[in-house]
């Protein structure tokens, strides 16, 4: 039989948030109707009192009324958008969440739409992601869920999925397609969407750079400022406690509690950083790059790469050279 999919608008969705799983559901039904016309999915719009979803950049789609939420679904799936705070604060929307969860197979939740999982009680005492520059409001509001910002999505609960920002519902409604019709049907969608089936590493490779709040004490920011502006020096913790004028055991407490991390941590932080950029701006060899940023080799730059970002230096660069 048809699987039922309900993608979810509100006043001020991200448009791709919600067009991004159509497209992909609908694909993926029209390569399973070339074999068996009753195997695939039937994918409705809907919103509350079936209004007319205005997106964020001024689309407006067609909906229907918020089905009866006792009636039995496959896949609900709740996009974000600058929306989304508005949406959590509407009653009429967050109970038909939380009462449709034990009716559908699975929820799917798109960027900041974990947000509104999170708000209908779905995701406490979970994993989730969302979008790499909600992550720590989602954990400020939410102290209940575990926030994890850098997977492209995770399977939160047996029922529950949660997706990064935005062309992240494509990877995972690609997955979820995986699942229901094996892999050739999911490769088969994600050629003709011209993209991966399955991405290389995290969002965090996506991200913007996150500079931790200046310490309070002067000796500690000024360790801070001589870290940034050469990222390829020595910095050994002796080296930074003596420009700090403290022991090494001392200036590692105070620096931590000031920064929020560990001195070696800092370090490796800001050299990562350095090599990002110039990855980016530069045509000059990884080696030559890592022995700049003071990783010393190629292959200690690879590895920490593979660590934080979850992809290579190469693969970086390709991707946003």
């Amino acid at each position: 039989m048809l699987r039922t999919v309900l993608v979810v608008g509100f006043p001020g969705v991200q448009a791709l948030d919600m067009v991004g799983p159509f497209e992909v559901f609908t694909g993926a039904s029209m390569y399973a109707a070339a074999r068996n016309p009753a195997d695939g999915y039937h994918v409705r719009v809907v919103s509350v009192d079936g209004a007319p979803v205005g997106t964020g950049t001024g689309l407006t789609l067609a909906a229907e009324p918020l089905p009866d939420p006792a009636e039995p679904v496959d896949t609900v799936v709740l996009p974000g958008g600058p929306g989304t705070a508005a949406a959590r604060r509407d009653p009429a929307l967050v109970d038909w969440i939380a009462a449709v969860t034990p009716n559908a197979r699975r929820v799917v939740s798109v960027c900041t739409g974990a947000l509104l999982a999170a708000q209908a009680g779905l995701l406490d005492g979970c994993v989730a992601t969302t979008h790499w520059a909600y992550a720590a409001r989602m954990a400020d509001d939410f102290p209940a869920v575990i926030v994890d910002p850098d997977p492209i999505f995770v399977r939160s609960s047996q029922k529950v999925w949660t997706a990064a920002g935005v062309t992240a519902g494509i990877d995972l409604t690609l997955s979820l397609v995986e699942d229901d019709h094996g892999h050739e049907a999911a490769q088969t969608v994600a050629r003709h969407l011209v993209m991966y089936l399955r991405r290389p590493g995290g969002q965090t490779q996506f991200a913007a750079p996150v500079w931790m709040p200046r310490a309070r004490r002067a000796p500690v920011r000024d360790v801070q400022q001589a870290i940034e502006a050469e990222p390829g020096a020595a910095h050994s913790i002796s080296d930074l406690a003596r420009r700090a004028s403290m022991s090494p055991r001392h200036f590692t407490r105070v620096f931590t509690h000031q920064v929020g991390e560990a001195p070696g941590a800092y370090v490796e932080r800001v050299r990562t950083e350095a090599a990002r950029r110039q990855l980016e701006e530069t045509d000059d060899t990884v080696t030559a790059i890592a022995a700049r940023c003071g990783f010393g080799s190629a292959e200690t730059l690879r590895r920490n790469f593979v660590r934080r970002l979850g992809i290579s230096p190469d693969q970086y660069r390709k991707t946003f050279a």
